[in-house]
């Protein structure tokens, strides 16, 4: 069983959600959360698999209380889920440490679906949007140029770059004919070397270093340093 906390100032849509989950039969809610500081204490009592975030909450809002939870559970997988598809509160959820964003009137299936891919460790956003992410990223000042990552292997260095591309762990499988499982383990080694939270950030960094090029596609490059200020 998935086991999630949901954080959301509204009672009704807290009951929604509850319902929505536990009717996949492989999910369970193990705490519900009025605001962010509540998510925090629940979630340290609970420690749920995956914590659906509202943003906008009174007292401590969404993304104070991801910056709260990641400081004393790194490996969180927060998806956020809000009313607004603004760029700035994507980009803003995803800097904080979120795995993925979710609108309130997105199909109840990709909710479902998110909770799963999130449990799981997958990218929560496709392949358009992410290079709007990536795009604002590197907007923001993150266009510097940086030396392709030291310390990773060859394998990891390729997953790295087609993480960038936008492809989810089965279309990297398959790319590189390997199994999933495969992919997870170099994807988990190459963000623990960079000290990176999310794929979010990984894209970043192989944009960054030139494992990526600007239509998002892969590129052969020659080994150099770390990175000098990996996104996040």
């Amino acid at each position: 069983m998935i086991r999630v906390l949901v954080a959301d100032d509204q009672a009704l849509v807290r009951a929604g959600v509850r319902m929505l989950l536990q009717a996949a039969g492989d999910m369970e809610v193990v705490g519900e959360a009025e605001d962010g500081a509540e998510a925090v204490r629940l979630a340290g009592r609970h420690l749920p698999d995956v914590i659906l975030m509202d943003l906008r909450m009174p007292r401590v809002d969404g993304l104070e209380a991801i910056r709260r939870l990641l400081a004393v559970r790194p490996g969180s997988k927060i998806v956020v889920l809000t009313t607004f598809s603004e760029d700035a509160d994507v980009h803003a959820a995803l800097r904080a440490g979120a795995v993925g964003f979710l609108v309130k009137d997105d199909e109840p299936e990709r909710m479902v679906d998110a909770v799963r891919r999130a449990s799981a460790g997958e990218q929560l956003l496709g392949p358009s949007v992410l290079r709007r992410v990536v795009e604002g990223f590197l907007a923001a000042g993150e266009r510097a140029a940086a030396p392709v990552p030291a310390g990773l292997t060859e394998r990891e260095l390729e997953v790295l770059a087609l993480v960038g591309t936008g492809l989810s762990n089965a279309e990297i499988a398959e790319e590189l004919h390997v199994g999933v499982t495969t992919v997870k383990t170099h994807i988990g080694a190459a963000m623990d070397k960079l000290g990176l939270r999310n794929r979010i950030q990984a894209a970043v960094v192989a944009h960054r270093s030139g494992l990526v090029d600007e239509a998002f596609r892969p590129v052969r490059h020659p080994r150099g340093g770390s990175p000098n200020n990996p996104a996040g």
